[in-house]
C-alpha cells in the first residue's frame, strides 16, 4: 500500500469515527427523535415539576406520544405550567392525569398522560386539570429521617 493509499483509509475511518459521535450526542440529547408531522399543544400546572425539562417525552402507556415544548413558572399561583407538543395522532380524554414520572430510580424524567373514561375530548391548547407533581428524592429522605427521629422520641 502506498502513502496515499493509506491516508485515504484514515481519513474514512475518521469521519466514520466522527460520524458514530455525532449520532450518539444526538441520541444521548433527545435531538435524533426531532417530531416533524403535525402536533397540538396540551397544558398542565403542578406544584413541583422536579429535574422535568424542555425537550423531555411525554408518553402514554409507556409510548412516546409528545415532547415538552416549555416550562415557565406562573407569577400569580406560584406553578410551573408545563407546555406539551402532542402528535396530532393521539387524543386523550378530558379526566387524563399528567403525571412526572421518573426512568429507573435515578433516569431522566418524563410526563405520563394515564388515559380516563369520558367520552369528551381535550382540545388543543386546553390544560390537563389532572395533575401529579413530581417525587423528590430528598423530600422523601427527609420525611423518612423525621418519621425516625419523632419514632425515638415517642418511646422515650
Amino acid at each position: 500500500m502506498n502513502r496515499m493509499t493509506l491516508d485515504l483509509w484514515v481519513g474514512i475511518f475518521v469521519a466514520i469515527g466522527l460520524g458514530a459521535l455525532l449520532f450518539l450526542a444526538l441520541k444521548v440529547g433527545n435531538l435524533s427523535s426531532a417530531n416533524t408531522g403535525e402536533t397540538y399543544v396540551l397544558k398542565a400546572n403542578f406544584d413541583n415539576i422536579g429535574g422535568l425539562k424542555v425537550r423531555a417525552p411525554v408518553k402514554s402507556a409507556g409510548v412516546v406520544v409528545g415532547r415538552v415544548g416549555d416550562i415557565r413558572l406562573d407569577a400569580d399561583r406560584y406553578e410551573a405550567v408545563v407546555t406539551m407538543n402532542i402528535s396530532s395522532q393521539f387524543m386523550f380524554p378530558r379526566d387524563t392525569f399528567a403525571k412526572i414520572r421518573t426512568s429507573g430510580l435515578l433516569g431522566e424524567q418524563y410526563i405520563g398522560l394515564a388515559v380516563g373514561g369520558d367520552t369528551e375530548l381535550i382540545k388543543p391548547g386546553e390544560a390537563v386539570k389532572k395533575t401529579e407533581s413530581a417525587m423528590v428524592l430528598e423530600d422523601l429522605v427527609g420525611q423518612f429521617l423525621f418519621n425516625k427521629a419523632s419514632e425515638g422520641n415517642d418511646k422515650k
